[in-house]
């Protein structure tokens, strides 16, 4: 009797095969990145709005892998508007940071690639799409325009160079034409100053492995600040610390905000910091946007299942439980997704229409936004 083969086991021929079709696949998506003197007119958009910083708009992000292709952003769509924070919150895997490192170009190629949609970027007198604009006029951007906080400040940072030495590179890169080493240097110890470093002169001079958690966090917060921004991407940026570090890490991130009127857009699986950051919040599971509204909307009147289901399973102060309510279930794989609504397998609510296609985006409100059959009877459709 022959070997039943294990659920997702590819042969070694199949696996050449897959590796083979995505080497034509992402070769052509290289060549297309890697043209020099691309036109403006080729990468110039329009915002759909003025009054935002950032416009996603139906992303798809794919990764090609030798067992197949993974859809890790799958339809995404929100705004970023100018002067606001907006979290994207969502448990691990749900494409978070791949549409952040799709806004920023710095995906991991040339397997993942964005294969389809747009990504408005305002610069103020013009609007670039930035999955169609060239690596050489994207290197002028990255850190000037828009610039992210790395989840894990320790592998963000260059262990073989000085501290100083890491934000002097950004400062003379993006600003520096007409200053001298002593201006960059001043204007560097200004940043760690600013970020709440005591002792900016003697960190200037350190090492990364010499400064503690919370200090490496503040000095990648000073990098990526280094040149006013207009959208910052902070990746969970007090995941790692302590709650007492990681207050004043938010303090901090709310103060600069306010202080060059940049947008901020906070990726995070932890609701409690959701709320005291976001002005709106987006929802993602499994790829895609399951949720959006004001930060009132989502807390007060949380409308998809999974939203609810996150609510539920936090902690809340004053109240005695046996056991944290979890999620039943498990994120289907990414590779083999099914065809109707993604958490429907693990959903508790369920209705008649589930059996049906993946639900598309509802207007519960102005502002709300949800992508649930329970609301489909007499809504407008989004």
């Amino acid at each position: 009797m022959a070997k039943k083969k294990a659920e997702g086991y590819l042969s070694a021929r199949e696996s050449r095969r897959i590796s083979r079709e995505n080497r034509k696949i992402t070769n052509a998506y290289e060549k297309q990145r890697k043209r020099k003197n691309v036109p403006e007119n080729e990468y110039l958009t329009t915002m759909r709005d003025p009054n935002n910083a950032v416009e996603f708009d139906n992303l798809h992000t794919y990764f090609f892998t030798d067992a197949g292709t993974v859809k890790a952003v799958d339809g995404v769509s929100f705004e970023v508007p100018i002067g606001k924070t907006v979290g994207v919150v969502g448990e691990s895997g749900c494409g978070k940071s791949v549409t952040s490192l799709s806004l920023m170009q710095l995906l991991q190629r040339p397997q993942g690639q964005v294969v389809d949609g747009a990504i408005r970027l305002n610069l103020g007198d013009k609007a670039y799409d930035v999955t169609r604009t060239p690596n050489e006029v994207l290197q002028k951007l990255r850190g000037h325009y828009v610039s992210m906080i790395f989840q894990e400040p320790m592998t963000a940072l260059n262990p073989v160079f000085r501290i100083g030495d890491q934000i002097n590179e950004v400062i003379e890169l993006h600003d520096g034409e007409g200053q001298s080493a002593e201006d960059i240097k001043k204007r560097t110890i200004g940043l760690l100053e600013m970020v709440g470093i005591a002792n900016s002169e003697g960190v200037y001079s350190m090492f990364p492995h010499e400064l503690s958690g919370g200090m490496r966090q503040r000095v990648v917060i000073a990098m990526a600040l280094a040149c006013n921004p207009k959208v910052i991407i902070a990746d969970e940026p007090t995941t790692a610390l302590d709650v007492t570090i990681q207050a004043q890490i938010l303090d901090l991130l709310r103060q600069l905000k306010n202080r060059i009127n940049s947008s901020i857009m906070f990726i995070t699986h932890d609701l409690g910091v959701i709320a005291e950051m976001a002005d709106y919040v987006v929802v993602m599971y499994a790829g895609r946007v399951v949720e959006r509204g004001t930060a009132a909307d989502i807390f007060h009147h949380p409308a998809h299942p999974y939203t609810i289901g996150l609510m539920a399973s936090k902690p809340v102060v004053g109240k005695k439980i046996d056991k944290l309510y979890s999620i039943p279930g498990k994120v289907p794989n990414p590779i083999n997704m099914p065809n109707y609504c993604y958490f429907k397998d693990r959903c508790e609510m369920c209705v008649d229409g589930c059996d049906g296609e993946y639900p598309c985006m509802i207007s519960l409100s102005e502002t709300h936004q949800v992508s649930c059959y329970r609301y489909y009877d007499g809504k407008e459709e989004k």
